[in-house]
């Protein structure tokens, strides 16, 4: 995946524009004029070019015979692309998002388990041991650390599906933990190591059902410190960051 913003001119443009649509700088039906952003970005006419193809394909501009490039509405952009979501929250998660983050993941990850139950392998067991591992190696550490660990779990369950479309979820299910995590984080400590381990239990074992149980125990209870961590954020002016 690219990490537009540090790609070069070709990444920073596309990270500026990126952002400064996503965050309404540039509002729905704006003209975007190419001989301008070659000019305000110091770039030649193929780097604009190149960028705006790589926003087009997320949603975000569009373009018309005659009219030229313009921002697209809101309802084209693709909401779920990782990129649009880091910019859509480089500073700072939103509650709506993260109610609409615990939907989703109720509706996906506990179908996940039950798959993975199913169809792991030695390797993909191995590779949730270890991120589980490294969950409580980091009790009592930075949160950063937690973070990282959760994330890996997450995506080991992922692959332990060997469902290619399931997969293609890990990079979005990645950012929105990312940022759910940053935000619990910031403001709770939470143990969560033990409901990861009744997860991995289930699906070492091949039992379907109960891995499907499980987690979605684990992210309603995940849902959970998300309601309790908004009633401290909004006692604090602004959360600390997790280095």
């Amino acid at each position: 995946m690219v990490d537009y913003g540090r790609g070069g001119a070709h990444g920073r443009l596309v990270a500026a524009l990126g952002a400064a649509i996503v965050n309404g700088e540039l509002a729905p039906d704006a003209d975007l004029d190419p001989i301008a952003l070659e000019k305000h970005f110091g770039v030649s006419r193929t780097v604009v070019r190149e960028g705006l193809r790589v926003l087009a394909a997320k949603g975000l501009v569009g373009a018309r015979p005659r009219r030229g490039t313009f921002v697209a509405p809101r309802e084209q952009w693709a909401l779920l692309d990782s990129d649009v979501l880091r910019w859509r929250f480089a500073d700072g998660v939103d509650a709506t998002f993260l109610d609409e983050l615990g939907e989703v993941r109720l509706t996906v990850e506990p179908a996940a388990a039950r798959l993975a139950a199913l169809r792991r392998t030695d390797r993909d067991l191995a590779d949730l041991e270890d991120a589980l591992a490294a969950m409580r190696a980091a009790a009592g550490h930075r949160a950063a650390q937690h973070v990282e660990a959760d994330l890996a779990f997450h995506d080991a369950l992922l692959r332990a599906t060997h469902n290619e479309l399931l997969l293609q979820m890990s990079a979005t299910i990645e950012v929105g933990l990312r940022l759910r995590d940053q935000f619990v984080h910031d403001v709770l400590t939470t143990e969560s190591a033990d409901k990861h381990a009744e997860v991995l239990l289930a699906v070492r074992r091949q039992r379907p059902k109960a891995a499907e149980t499980a987690m979605r125990e684990l992210i309603e209870s995940s849902i959970d410190d998300v309601e309790a961590a908004k009633a401290v954020g909004s006692a604090v002016t602004a959360p600390a960051g997790i280095g």
